[in-house]
């Protein structure tokens, strides 16, 4: 079993983040163009919020803190 390294994991999503970011569209039309473009967004955010969390260990469990305010 791998051992967790909280650094690299949260790298691995800001890598994730900007990879969504940088990654073009591919030829779509009218839907499906719009559902692509959709899902990448929340992808994005996805990832960035991950990244951007504080971690901790409180009583043995892994902790994610997460501001929502921008």
């Amino acid at each position: 079993m791998a051992k967790l390294d909280m650094d690299e994991f949260l790298q691995r999503f800001q890598d994730r983040a900007q990879a969504v970011r940088d990654r073009g569209i591919p030829p779509l039309e009218g839907e499906a163009r719009k559902v692509f473009i959709e899902g990448a967004e929340l992808d994005h955010f996805d990832y960035s919020l991950i990244a951007s969390a504080a971690w901790s260990v409180e009583d043995g469990n892994l902790v994610l803190r997460m501001s929502l305010s921008g």
